[in-house]
């Protein structure tokens, strides 16, 4: 009999994949890396898309994403990891939920699908694979679970919601043509 079974090792591959993904997407953010905006750059654009103030934005984003991931690859403070990159996940599928479901039609897919595996991570636990199983789970107890999925839940909440009052209001009093 193995110490290790297939279920630890599909959950390593799962928090490997989408961890590396998510500090690399986030590293975008902060760093300026792989091609990203940076602090400054992503700023601005979360600015233009109504998250405001969008250094404060890019900031938090970024290090639910880089933090999130990073934490999420290892295995460690797994409720909270996966929380917080599902947080950035949710607010991310919100601005492209208006372009429909695919990722060619810059749809909410892949938002969604991370955000999705970061939740059942943080909720399946990381396995025995992982830094919380060797550090004797204290920072991954049952309780732990809901409290994360929870506090981002409303924090998400609100910055989505604070973004879609900025839209409605930008919006207020613009009429679009009536005839061609």
């Amino acid at each position: 009999m193995t110490c290790y079974d297939r279920r630890d090792l599909g959950l390593l591959l799962l928090r490997l994949g989408t961890g590396g993904v998510l500090a690399a997407h986030g590293a975008q953010k902060l760093f300026g890396w792989f091609g990203g905006g940076g602090i400054e750059g992503t700023g601005q654009f979360m600015d233009s898309i109504g998250y405001a103030p969008g250094k404060v934005s890019a900031t938090a984003a970024g290090v639910a994403e880089t933090g999130g991931g990073l934490l999420l690859a290892l295995g460690l403070a797994t409720p909270a990891a996966g929380a917080a990159a599902a947080g950035a996940m949710a607010g991310a599928s919100a601005v492209h939920a208006p372009n429909g479901f695919f990722n060619q039609e810059g749809g909410l897919e892949y938002a969604a699908s991370l955000g999705l595996t970061a939740a059942g991570l943080a909720v399946s636990g990381p396995g025995r694979l992982s830094l919380d199983h060797l550090l004797g789970h204290t920072v991954d107890r049952g309780w732990m679970v809901p409290a994360a999925l929870g506090v981002t839940a409303a924090v998400t909440a609100m910055a989505v919601g604070a973004r879609s009052r900025r839209l409605r209001k930008a919006r207020e009093g613009q009429q679009g043509t009536l005839f061609d």
